[in-house]
């Protein structure tokens, strides 16, 4: 009887991991790149400044651009502007600004809630080229009044091959 149990159990977790596992790796097949930085808990200063870099070498394909932001639910605002800096392979730079709107004007946060933090995912650029292939380098900082911005845990930059079906609706 407790061999069936064993059993039974480990084939609804089998079941039940294997589709999770796919599901994960097909919402993921179209990003070229991702990475995650941690912002330091005492606060984020203004003149922190989080280094995201990037090999292209495909410049006929089209990409979107996004930022995930994490937050505490304790963020004392409702919005967050980011500045980023784009280095191109042959040295030029250009400059963005992202609006990054994190809660609606009740005070109810947008993105995925997980215990003390929101996740929000934010397009910068989307069904765009990168004009020449080489390495790029994304410079992000927050263009908010604090010096030191207490509240955001992570910023992460994704690209991801553009999708015609789903991104553009």
């Amino acid at each position: 009887m407790c061999r069936l149990k064993k059993n039974h159990a480990s084939l609804l977790l089998f079941c039940g991991i294997l589709p999770l596992l796919f599901l994960l790796s097909a919402c993921n097949r179209n990003v070229i790149f991702s990475d995650n930085q941690h912002v330091d808990e005492d606060g984020w200063n203004m003149n922190e400044q989080l280094y995201f870099n990037v090999k292209i070498e495909d410049t006929t394909q089209f990409y979107d651009f996004c930022i995930d932001v994490r937050n505490a639910n304790t963020f004392a605002y409702s919005n967050l502007f980011l500045f980023i800096n784009t280095t191109f392979p042959d040295g030029s730079i250009a400059a963005d600004t992202l609006e990054c709107p994190l809660a609606d004007l009740e005070g109810k946060w947008y993105g995925k809630s997980s215990g003390h933090y929101i996740d929000g995912r934010y397009f910068l650029r989307r069904n765009v080229r990168f004009p020449m292939c080489g390495d790029y380098r994304f410079q992000v900082f927050h263009g908010m009044r604090d010096t030191n911005l207490v509240g955001i845990s992570d910023i992460s930059f994704i690209i991801s091959n553009h999708d015609n079906g789903t991104h553009d609706k």
